[in-house]
């Protein structure tokens, strides 16, 4: 099963543990999450179940590219990993 990681930066303000779940698209993985997490979907997704702008998502090690629906395809194999965008001077 995909395996979703969610980074220290993000769990200093929203507990989310490593965890593996079913599915086949980004979405369909974090809804997995989140169905657990409620807190965690609101700190990740906006309103409309995008993501938010200062959080970016990797499959792999490649950025996703539908940050609107998450259609992005996940193998039983694939690591997610959840992070905030950080920027700064």
């Amino acid at each position: 099963m995909p395996r979703v990681v969610f980074t220290d930066n993000i769990q200093r303000h929203v507990p989310c543990p490593p965890v593996e779940v079913a599915g086949t698209t980004v979405r369909e993985v974090l809804d997995a999450v989140f169905t657990a997490n409620e807190r965690a979907r609101g700190y990740v997704l906006d309103e409309h179940g995008a993501v938010r702008k200062h959080m970016v998502i990797f499959i792999d090690g490649t950025m996703i590219r539908d940050r609107m629906t998450l259609t992005d395809p996940v193998t039983p194999s694939s690591e997610i990993y959840v992070m905030q965008a950080l920027s700064g001077g």
